[in-house]
Order: C-alpha cells, then sequence, then structure tokens
C-alpha cells in the first residue's frame, strides 16, 4: 500500500519527484539517526525510541524469517522510525503519522502517537457495545486514553510488503491486488505466528466497515483503479480508507478460506503470469492457481458494503 486510510491519496499529488531525490539524498546522511545493530534489515530511529524501534524490528525479523521459509525471498529494506522533528527530513509524505513505502527499498513510520492516528477513532457511544469492547481491549491503554499505535505499527509489515513483491519480480496487474496481497501477508504471519495481535490488526478495518458506505463518492474496485494515485478526482483519505479497510477484511476470510497456503499459491501465480490480463483472464487465473476466496473479492465486491 503506498498509501491506505492512514495513507492521504491527497500527498501524492503535493510531492514531487524531485521531493523524493531530495529525501534519498537526506536519509543517506543519517547524521541525526540511531542505527540498531545486529538485524538482516537496516533500522534507523529517532533518540529515544530504540525499545520501540526493537520492538518493531523484531516483528519485521521474525516475518522475515517466516516468508523466507514460505516464499524463499527476503528484499532488503532500510526501515526509518521517526520522531516529528525528523520526519520531513526523511520521509516522503508531509502528514506526520502516516506509514509508507518511499522507493520499494526504504520504509517510513511514526515512533510516537499523534493526532493523526487519534482521529481515526470514532464517538464510542455512537457505537454497539460489542465493538466498543473490542476497540478497548485493542487500543485502550492503562492511563483510559486510546492509541491507534497497536494498529499501525503492524502497517510496517505492510509496507514491507510491497517491497517483496517489487524487488522479486511480480506482476501485480492491478492496484486492488497490490493492496490485498500485502494485507495477505501481514493476516496471514499474524495468525500463524503472532494470533494475539489479530485483535489489533482486525478492530480497525472492522470499525470503519461498520461505518457503512453511503458516504463515499467512489466504491467499486473499477473507481479504485481509476482514482488511486489521483485525488484530484474526488478519492478522498477516508473514501480511501474504507476501500483499504475492505481488503483488510478481505485477507481475514482469504485466509480463513484457504489457510497459510493462499499466500504461496498468490506469489508464484504472480511471479509466472507476466502477460497483461483482462479481468476476466485475471479472475480466472485466482480461481484456479490460487483460491477461489481470491476471486471472489473481485466478483462478490459490491455484497462487501
Amino acid at each position: 500500500m503506498k498509501l491506505s486510510t492512514y495513507i492521504t491519496l491527497i500527498l501524492l499529488s503535493v510531492y514531487s519527484l524531485s521531493n523524493a531525490q531530495q529525501s534519498k539524498k537526506q536519509v543517506n546522511e543519517n547524521s541525526d539517526l540511531e542505527q540498531l545493530e545486529g538485524y538482516s534489515q537496516t533500522y534507523y530511529y529517532s533518540s529515544g525510541f530504540k525499545e520501540r524501534a526493537e520492538n518493531i524490528a523484531r516483528f519485521l525479523e521474525n516475518a522475515a524469517v517466516y516468508f523466507k521459509n514460505e516464499l524463499a525471498f527476503t528484499p532488503k529494506t532500510t526501515l526509518y522510525i521517526l520522531a516529528p522533528q525528523h520526519w520531513d527530513q526523511y520521509a516522503a509524505f508531509p502528514v506526520y503519522g502516516m506509514p509508507h513505502n518511499i522507493d520499494y527499498y526504504r520504509l517510513t513510520i511514526a515512533s510516537e502517537d499523534n493526532p493523526f492516528w487519534k482521529s481515526f477513532l470514532p464517538p464510542l457511544e455512537n457505537l454497539p457495545n460489542v465493538l466498543v469492547e473490542r476497540i478497548n481491549n485493542a487500543y485502550r491503554r492503562t492511563d483510559g486514553n486510546y492509541s491507534m499505535q497497536p494498529f499501525f505499527d503492524l502497517l510496517a509489515l505492510h509496507e514491507m510488503g510491497h517491497s517483496y513483491h517489487e524487488q522479486a519480480g511480480l506482476k501485480m496487474h492491478r492496484k486492488w491486488l497490490s493492496e490485498l496481497f500485502v494485507n495477505i501477508m501481514l493476516h496471514t504471519y499474524v495468525a500463524e505466528m503472532q494470533p494475539e495481535l489479530l485483535p489489533a490488526l482486525e478492530t480497525f478495518p472492522e470499525m470503519v466497515i461498520g461505518a457503512g458506505s453511503s458516504e463515499y463518492r467512489y466504491t467499486s474496485l473499477a473507481d479504485f483503479e481509476k482514482n488511486y494515485d489521483d485525488a484530484g478526482k474526488g478519492m478522498t483519505a477516508k473514501n480511501y480508507g474504507w476501500y483499504q479497510s475492505n481488503l483488510h477484511h478481505a485477507a481475514k476470510q482469504i485466509y480463513n478460506a484457504g489457510g497459510k497456503t493462499v499466500i504461496k499459491k498468490l506469489w508464484d501465480a504472480l511471479k509466472k503470469h507476466q502477460q497483461t490480463m483482462t479481468d476476466e483472464e485475471l479472475i480466472a487465473m485466482l480461481k484456479n492457481e490460487v483460491h477461489p476466496s481470491v476471486a471472489d473479492v473481485y466478483l462478490k465486491w459490491n455484497e462487501i458494503d
């Protein structure tokens, strides 16, 4: 996911190629960040956040071991865990708190809680008691306040997933399939290896889905493809977030239906099929070579909302 609920599409039109080139020059210096030692990937962090950086690094390192066994591939990445004072210098997008994959090698996440994360928590009095209980269990801190950090921290693997498919040379065919792929990766790893994190992973998307889709201009996958990179056509951040939340939820359903083997089958299929495919050809391939539940994301999309 180059962007998600948490990664506002409007920023795609704000930051130009020159910004990205400038960012690349700056991050190579790393003069004001500290570096973790002893890990297979590279991790830089703002001073004062070593413990948090180590927690995220262990999560990604464990995931890399898991996917090395499953996919026989590991990308090379550099993750920046940044405090607000370092965000503008190293990140590719200006809103603090939005995790993103800069160029399929460099990943960026925030080191601390922030207003952007907090903006996603709706008034709890408007929610069903069952959902409120889940939100409390997943995101309520010991001081009684709420933080979406447990969810956003997991998105480091989502962003790393884009490095997997890009560096390995997979052909993703569609924007929605690219996002679904990394969500399946994330859900599969958590479900298989760290199921205690499932409440943090699942509650946020279901909170967004539960609000319905009536307020959104775009809800079809065709609209998603057409407007993915163009905020000027009306794809608001919240509208984009609705799509991503549905793709997160779809990844959960796919894993529940097909288990851990789905991601390997999808990997192999996307590695194999480098040709241009019509929608009909793509869906047939997903159904026959991967799992019917993956094809169903396209075939049954209108039933999602």
